[in-house]
Order: C-alpha cells, then sequence, then structure tokens
C-alpha cells in the first residue's frame, strides 16, 4: 500500500519551493471525500454530495495544509520566531508546525473569544499566547506591524505559503472524485472530475481563494477541463463581503469564521465571480441546525463554522440553486471537538442517574427504542 507523503510531497510540482527543500509536516492532507446520501435525502434532491472532512488532519484543521508550507518556508529563510493572530485553529496548527521545525511561536488571539480545544492545542504546543482585548481584526494589525518590523515571520493566510499549501484541497477533490475513492495525484488525471459546486465556510476568506487557485492550476495543467462554481458562506453576524463593508463587531456562535474585514476579501470576491458562483450568509440558527443534522444523518462531528457551508447547501436546495444531478462538496474546515462547549450547549438535557440495576435501565432503553 502506498503512503502518503504529506501535501508538499505530493503535489511538489505545484508548490514552488523547489525541489531540494527539506519540509516540516505532519503528513497532513490526504483526508476523506465522505458521499453524504442522507443529507442529500433530507434536503430533498438528488444530488451527489460530498464531505471534505479537513477535521481529520493532523491537528484538527485545514489549517495543517497552509502551515506546512508556511513553517518550511520560514526554516528555509532561517526564522526563528513565527507570530499569527487567530481566532483558534491557526494557533494550534501554528504551535504545532513551530514545534516539530524548533522555532518558537507567539499567537495573538481575541481575549475569551477562542474555543477552549483550540486554545488549549496552543498551549500543548508550548506556544508563547497573548490575549488581547479586542477582536480578530485588531490582532491581525497587530501582528502584521510586528512581522514588517522584522520581529517575527509571520503566518497567517496572508503569508502568500498559507494560500499554497491550501490549495491543495482542491487537488485531492478532483483526484479523489476521479479515482472514486481516496484517490493519490497521478489517478486518471487526464480525465479529471470536479464537483458542480464547492461549498465553503468565508472567514478571512483565504481559503475559498486557495481553493480557486488549486482548481484554476489543475486546469491550467490539463488535469481538469471545467471548473466548480465556488459558494462561499459567511456567518449573518460577521457578513462583511455579503454587507459591502467592514463590521466592527462581528458576533457569530462560529467563532472560527467571526471576523469583520477578511484580509482576502478581494480575492475571496474574484473566486466567487470568476467561478460563476456566489457568497452570502447563514445566521447562526441555520448553522447549528445544519451542526446538529450533519452529526445525526451523516454521523460527522464538525465545528460550527464549518457548518455554514452545511447551512449553505441547505439554502441552495430550498432556493433552486443545487439541483438533481449535480455533485456538491461541502468543506468541513474543521472537527467538532474543536469547540466542545457547543456541543454540550446544544445538547438535550442529560437526564440524572437511574437505579444500576436491569430493570431500570432496561426500561430506559426500550424507551429510546420505542419499544
Amino acid at each position: 500500500m502506498r503512503l502518503w507523503r504529506g501535501i508538499i510531497e505530493e503535489y511538489r510540482e505545484f508548490i514552488p519551493l523547489g525541489a531540494g527543500a527539506p519540509t516540516v509536516t505532519l503528513l497532513e492532507g490526504g483526508t476523506p471525500l465522505v458521499p453524504a446520501p442522507a443529507l442529500a435525502r433530507r434536503l430533498g434532491v438528488r444530488a451527489d454530495i460530498r464531505l471534505k472532512l479537513e477535521g481529520a488532519n493532523p491537528t484538527g484543521s485545514f489549517k495543517d495544509r497552509g502551515m506546512t508550507a508556511a513553517i518550511t518556508k520560514a526554516v528555509m529563510d532561517g526564522a526563528r520566531v513565527v507570530i499569527c493572530a487567530s481566532t483558534g485553529n491557526t494557533s494550534a496548527s501554528a504551535a504545532a508546525y513551530a514545534a516539530r521545525a524548533g522555532l518558537r511561536c507567539v499567537v495573538v488571539i481575541p481575549d475569551g473569544a477562542i474555543a477552549m480545544g483550540k486554545l488549549a492545542q496552543a498551549i500543548a504546543h508550548g506556544a508563547e499566547v497573548v490575549p488581547i482585548s479586542g477582536n480578530f481584526d485588531q490582532a491581525l494589525a497587530i501582528v502584521r506591524e510586528m512581522a514588517d518590523a522584522g520581529i517575527a515571520t509571520l503566518v497567517n493566510s496572508v503569508n502568500p505559503w498559507r494560500i499554497e499549501g491550501q490549495k491543495t484541497a482542491a487537488f485531492e477533490i478532483v483526484d479523489q472524485l476521479t479515482s472514486g475513492g481516496h484517490g493519490a495525484p497521478g489517478t486518471e488525471r487526464s480525465a479529471g472530475i470536479t464537483p458542480d459546486w464547492l461549498a465553503i465556510p468565508v472567514g478571512n476568506a483565504g481559503n475559498i481563494t486557495a481553493y480557486w487557485k488549486g482548481f484554476s492550476e489543475y486546469a491550467a495543467a490539463g488535469r481538469i477541463g471545467a471548473l466548480p462554481r465556488m459558494a462561499g458562506f459567511e456567518a449573518a453576524g460577521a457578513a462583511p463581503i455579503v454587507l459591502g463593508r467592514p463590521v466592527e463587531h462581528p458576533e457569530t456562535i462560529a467563532t472560527a469564521i467571526r471576523i469583520g474585514n477578511p484580509a482576502s476579501w478581494a480575492s475571496a470576491r474574484a473566486a466567487a465571480d470568476d467561478s460563476g458562483g456566489f457568497i452570502d450568509s447563514v445566521t447562526d440558527e441555520e448553522i447549528l441546525d445544519a451542526y446538529r443534522l450533519l452529526a445525526q444523518t451523516e454521523g460527522v462531528f464538525a465545528e460550527p463554522a464549518s457548518c455554514a457551508c452545511v447551512a449553505g447547501l441547505v439554502k441552495m436546495a430550498r432556493d433552486g440553486r443545487l439541483k438533481d444531478g449535480q455533485c456538491a462538496v461541502a468543506v468541513l474546515t474543521g472537527n467538532g471537538l474543536k469547540d466542545p462547549s457547543t456541543a454540550i450547549q446544544q445538547a438535550p438535557r442529560v437526564r440524572g442517574a437511574i437505579n444500576a440495576d436491569y430493570e431500570s435501565v432496561s426500561s430506559e432503553v426500550l424507551t429510546y427504542a420505542g419499544r
């Protein structure tokens, strides 16, 4: 069985780091593309819906794809300290890859606005965590200024190597759809298959930018003959692209996309427009409905921000944008365990303990089973 080598080695011809560059890798990428027939039935469409499970990456989110490239380049350039602003997943990934490379890592976060699962990861990997009494946009402005002053190397998605790494997910989707399974580089590439729609959450907007770059590069290389339409979804309380103006105080339960002034705004807008797609918003209620629907119909537990694109598919099916016979891939950007508090808060009240005997327990089970 062929072993996965991480995204830089698997797609090195598309990542211009140089043939001899040593990589800093945790064998990221190669994430599952899971059919979701039950979800399609609930949406009332005879569509082929697939879930790209980016929560299967080493630190539990898509950020690892970009971080392997950004940290590899930082090491090549002789960096000693890396820095990022984060709502959570970037801090976890940066801390892990910095530890792997033997670099120091500083993460600047909005105080009280980061999911505990993500903060725990950054701390465990030895990062210096600096909370500020402000939002992500303010944190990003500060770390960009520090990077410009030469204090540390910036590894947010404004670093172009982040986009270079993240675009590989688009390559994988084509390879997986084409091979009919997990897929790998070189698998039937002459007849590459693309989805009709790529649905993706939008926060700082680097990921939608990266996917479009990946699909476009595969098309330019003759690996695919058609491009998907990009459907990006912001949270309604943090929807600057949809509103056409920055949101000074973004608010949403989906902390990973609680961003009011995306760094990759222009390129995200271009990705949607150039692909014939769109960027829309979904409410927190719609996100939480999708969060529960996904977990309870397909057995997939994704963090709330991931479920913005599932809520988007629900909206697309309702509005007639997602049609019978089409293929749509939903990018689930992070694992549900990143934000355990939301799962607990949204769960039905857990009943109290009952007697520890067969009769009491069997009565509960039979009631649950409807017998």
